[in-house]
């Protein structure tokens, strides 16, 4: 699967141990910065990042700051963009399986490595659950919303 990952500066730590073990797994990544811990705004790496997926560079992202909080609400503001952020390994498989989530959100300052290594390995492991329609049922409603608020938006 092809990756996009990025964080800001207080995700940077983190966001280097996991492109690795995500490497590690067979993925393609694409490293979308910071590529340091020099002080950054994570609105930029959340835009990145959701840019990746709208033009198809990579079919899911990761994205980690401090809190996980700021990159998940500046990621949801992109059009097709289902940003979660993820602290328990069922919430980051049962978000691409019911929800289609696309970019798993990380708090660096909550989390150490190893569970951030079991929610990434939970996120690339799950499928969107088309054939339960209920759940295809709800995306589209999802969808519509984002097409009446975010003018020019497609479905994802």
């Amino acid at each position: 699967m092809k990756l996009a990952i990025g964080a800001d500066h207080a995700g940077f730590p983190l966001k280097e141990e996991v492109r690795e073990f995500v490497k590690r797994l067979g993925h393609e990544v694409d490293d979308l910065g910071a590529y340091s811990a020099e002080p950054s705004d994570y609105p930029d790496f959340a835009e990145k990042v959701g840019l990746a997926l709208i033009e198809g560079r990579a079919e899911r992202g990761i994205l980690i700051c401090g809190s996980g909080v700021g990159v998940n609400v500046a990621a949801n503001k992109l059009p097709g963009v289902r940003a979660c952020m993820c602290h328990d390994t069922y919430s980051a498989h049962q978000g691409v399986e019911h929800d289609n989530m696309n970019v798993l959100v990380l708090g660096a300052r909550i989390i150490g490595p190893a569970l951030a290594f079991d929610l990434v390995t939970s996120f690339l492991n799950a499928a969107f659950q088309s054939q339960v329609e209920r759940y295809t049922r709800r995306l589209n409603k999802v969808y519509a919303i984002e097409a009446r608020y975010m003018p020019g938006s497609k479905k994802a």
